[in-house]
């Protein structure tokens, strides 16, 4: 195996003096006076031109200001003079997002980048700030020989990032998504209003701010459930000639519970076509190896271990990937990810006739199609959005631009409409990370039944509606 395919499977200023005025070039005549802010106001063209841009280079939108905040008091203030001003804002962690959806054109981007304190460590938990890394929570929990249940691919991510949508990982078919880690939330809502909520507290806020997409909103804290860290991860690779015999093998090994993360992908050959795998891993203790023939035993002939790491080696493997896609550029490519969840029902049928209109173009050498079997009873955060259905498939199309051709992604982008519509139609949902334009309509086809829920927590909590723009749903 060459050492770019081991690479692609693992893949402000605060101020405590009042300012005497901290009115922005633009506010009408005859508004009421507002509050003074504690927190000094970034409306320098840097500052504002990297708050245009995400991770995906597609969106770009200015805001007015920057703000950087160091406490959630101070984001409280800030809320508060915002809506008093009318002007919108968006919390942003490490900008990871591909489609401008932690924007505010002309207003105000939160960035929570300061808030990144680890507070304390427990055997069942862990508390942290919003701005926090996965990394970094990983680092401070493996230190205690503890680590979170789900862990994303990508440790480079925040955690009130991924808590606003879900926060899906190799072993959420045993544990649920992130938001099912969460044990409590301090938040600042749309009012400027600081509340800590939980199953037991503010539970309505609570179920509406995980997965929420930060609509009514701010989470600045998050108490989460930690789990006793395994020392050492096998992976292994099995390789298939098509979807089809890759679909047997995953439902069979998913329904054993053989290994601990299971996922998979259809990858570019190189020549034209496609290589179907299967990825898997198993947690283990030097004392116990894994016994390889028996997790084996019955799958794919073709098939090879392709690591052996401590457990958070293996975490960060996808740092390899990040480095190799920054030498080369393609990192600060557009990244017009498709990003959905497939019924278990049809998802043979539909993954194959989507794969079928697309070709290695498409994706980018360096791209993929993540496709798995996953149980969804473990997943019981309301507004994650899931098929109805005992298990489904996450289908997500990783494209990963060789050039930052505008034009191509602006293709890929029409195409993700597409092919969302097809997965829509046949009964599939959105993770809502992806590259695509989102209608109110389409948001409220999306939450289906939940809708309510998250209106009228938006209603009540952030009134003025000024929370989280880049969404658009409202």
């Amino acid at each position: 195996m060459t050492p770019d395919r081991r690479t692609l499977l693992h893949a402000g200023v605060s101020v405590t003096a009042t300012l005497a005025s901290a009115t922005f070039a633009g506010q009408s005549p005859g508004s009421p006076e507002p509050q003074p802010l504690k927190t000094l106001p970034l409306d320098d063209a840097e500052s504002r031109a990297a708050a245009a841009q995400d991770f995906g280079h597609i969106i770009q939108r200015q805001p007015r200001v920057v703000c950087k905040p160091r406490s959630s008091a101070e984001i409280a203030d800030i809320l508060r003079w915002a809506r008093q001003q009318e002007l919108k804002v968006a919390a942003r962690g490490q900008g990871h997002a591909t489609y401008g959806r932690a924007m505010a054109e002309d207003g105000i981007v939160m960035d929570l980048s300061a808030l990144t304190a680890i507070h304390r460590v427990e055997p069942d938990r862990v508390v942290v700030d919003a701005g926090a890394t996965w990394h970094a929570v990983l680092e401070a929990t493996l230190a205690k020989g503890r680590a979170p249940p789900v862990l994303t691919n990508y440790l480079g991510l925040s955690v009130g990032g991924t808590l606003a949508v879900g926060g899906i990982g190799g072993s959420s078919s045993r544990h649920g998504l992130q938001t099912d880690q969460v044990w409590e939330l301090d938040i600042v809502t749309g009012e400027g209003v600081e509340l800590t909520c939980s199953s037991t507290g503010h539970a309505e806020l609570f179920d509406a701010v995980r997965a929420g997409l930060a609509q009514c909103a701010i989470i600045t804290r998050a108490t989460l459930r930690l789990m006793r860290a395994p020392e050492r991860v096998r992976r292994y690779l099995l390789h298939y000639t098509d979807l089809d015999s890759l679909t047997v093998d995953q439902r069979r090994a998913l329904g054993d519970a053989r290994f601990d993360q299971l996922q998979g992908a259809v990858v570019p050959d190189g020549a034209g076509g496609w290589r179907y795998q299967m990825e898997a891993g198993v947690f283990y203790d030097s004392s116990t190896p894994p016994d390889d023939k028996a997790l084996l035993a019955g799958l794919a002939d073709k098939h090879e271990i392709v690591s052996d790491l401590t457990f958070g080696d293996d975490a960060n493997a996808f740092a390899k990937l990040e480095k190799l896609l920054r030498s080369n550029g393609q990192w600060f490519n557009p990244h017009p990810w498709l990003l959905t969840y497939l019924r278990g029902s049809n998802a043979l049928a539909v993954a194959n006739k989507v794969i079928a209109g697309l070709n290695s173009d498409d994706l980018g050498p360096f791209g993929r199609i993540t496709y798995y079997p996953m149980f969804t009873g473990t997943c019981r955060t309301p507004l994650l959005r899931l098929p109805d259905e005992p298990v489904v498939f996450p289908f997500n199309l990783i494209r990963i631009p060789a050039s930052p051709d505008k034009a191509n992604a602006d293709r890929q982008v029409a195409r993700n409409r597409a092919v969302y519509d097809r997965i829509r139609s046949a009964g599939g949902m959105l993770y809502p990370v992806s590259a695509l334009a989102m209608s109110p309509p389409d948001w409220m086809d999306h939450f289906g039944p939940r809708w309510p829920l998250l209106r009228e927590a938006k209603h009540r909590h952030d009134p003025g509606g000024i929370l989280t723009p880049g969404y658009d749903l409202f």
